[in-house]
């Protein structure tokens, strides 16, 4: 600072001082002045009336808008976001019977920087209600907080246009890549809110394919990640376009990525590229039970652009990256609903007349709900010869896993020892037949 009067060596200080003065003379002047507190009284006015309407209608637009609390179609989801800005009426009002009472008063007394000021006032408090009471995602109420309530106070003095100026006089550059301050301030608002509104758009469309039965599970995966690669690819476009970035300056930069894609990336591209053929054949996608050569093996949960994620059924999560699926043999127990099959063995005694088994087992198998006349009905197998017993083996399909919530083997079992203990088939345990020569005794214990 220097001794002549208030001058500052710092050319932003001097400007805000500059300023400050200038707000302090314009204050002065509003005091004294009867065209301002005429602007002064249709402010009030203009408040009041906003006020009392809004209490008016508040409850009418309420009850119009509130759908029932079962409707979960897309028309119940837009009225419930509608009715989430519904406190902002208020302010919106009053900024509305303002710009009315502007025209007036500037007609009148050919002035109207009081009714200028009161509207930029009304739109600080239609930010900050926005901000506390309307958004409730962590990530956008952050940005509302540090970005949004102090852009609307600067607009609301007046200082937020030689702000702008002076943060877009400062460039950076980075090779050929130049941009200001501002750009980055700019992309930092508007991609936060642009990428929110990518992800809630990218939800909503999710959620609206997975309803959609009647398309294969595959094909809905790739939709979805159709869309996904859709929405963020426009974000971006928009975000560089707001920021001023020419998308011919990145080129330089993609030259980097595809010498990394090339290099350090090459698996996270042969992951991507593996998800992708996934979803066109639809040879394994979401619901399928799967096992792989290494042993992994689950109910594909989850299908990202990366990894497939399999639950196996004591609730472990695998993730098992999307290029497995491609170079490695992988058994799917239920693509596109086919049935599996399983067996059940049991054993009965030689003293039974094995004629009758299999008529008996595979009538007691076909009463199980869950068993399948097609491919084949349960069919009773002659397996052998055992030590203690004649082996039997009854074969029956199933659409499912003999696991986690199904217990087909074990059922069947059940049925197979009831049906056999009905008709008094004996089944055999391990016997052993001790011969004892003459002149030997048994060894003590």
């Amino acid at each position: 600072m220097t001794g002549d009067g208030m001058k500052f060596d710092n050319p932003m200080l001097s400007n805000l001082v500059g300023y400050a003065e200038q707000g302090k003379e314009l204050a002065l002047s509003w005091l004294t002045s009867p065209a301002a507190w005429s602007q002064f009284g249709l402010l009030i006015a203009a408040f009041l009336a906003a006020y009392y309407l809004t209490r008016a209608v508040t409850p009418s637009i309420t009850k119009v808008l509130t759908p029932p609390e079962d409707q979960k179609n897309i028309v119940a989801t837009a009225r419930r976001f509608v009715l989430m800005f519904l406190p902002l009426l208020l302010p919106l009002l009053a900024y509305a019977f303002t710009g009315a009472g502007e025209q007036v008063t500037r007609a009148i007394f050919d002035s109207g920087a009081v009714i200028a000021f009161g509207k930029r006032v009304f739109v600080f408090l239609a930010a900050r209600i926005l901000v506390n009471k309307i958004i409730y995602d962590p990530f956008l109420k952050l940005v509302g907080k540090y970005l949004l309530i102090p852009v609307a106070v600067l607009y609301t003095v007046g200082l937020l246009d030689p702000i702008v100026a002076w943060l877009g006089g400062i460039v950076i550059a980075i090779g050929n890549i130049k941009f200001s301050v501002l750009a980055i301030l700019r992309g930092i608002a508007f991609g936060s809110v642009l990428f929110w509104l990518g992800r809630w758009s990218n939800d909503q469309g999710t959620a609206f394919l997975k309803k959609q039965k009647e398309m294969r599970p595959a094909t809905r995966e790739l939709a979805t990640k159709a869309v996904e690669i859709f929405i963020f690819g426009a974000v971006f476009l928009l975000l560089m376009n707001i920021m001023g970035i020419n998308l011919t300056s990145l080129a330089v930069l993609g030259g980097a990525i595809g010498v990394g894609l090339g290099f350090g990336l090459q698996k996270i591209a042969s992951n991507f590229i593996s998800g992708v053929i996934l979803l066109l054949e639809g040879q394994a996608t979401v619901g399928d039970y799967v096992e792989l050569d290494g042993g992994e093996a689950g109910t594909i949960i989850k299908m990202t652009a990366r990894a497939t994620i399999l639950e196996s059924y004591d609730g472990r999560w695998i993730v098992v990256p999307n290029e497995d699926f491609i170079t490695t043999r992988v058994v799917n127990y239920s693509d596109s609903g086919s049935a599996n099959r399983y067996e059940a063995p049991f054993s009965v005694s030689y003293d039974t007349d094995i004629n009758l088994v299999p008529d008996i087992v595979e009538k007691a198998v076909t009463t199980h709900k869950d068993v399948l006349d097609k491919p084949f009905p349960p069919d009773c197998e002659l397996r052998g010869f055992g030590d203690s017993g004649i082996d039997f083996a009854v074969e029956f399909w199933v659409e499912g896993i003999d696991d986690g919530k199904n217990k087909y083997s074990s059922d069947v079992l059940f049925l197979i020892w009831n049906a056999l203990k009905e008709h008094d088939i004996e089944i055999p345990f391990p016997q052993r037949v001790l011969h004892i020569k003459p002149g030997e005794s048994l060894p003590e214990a």
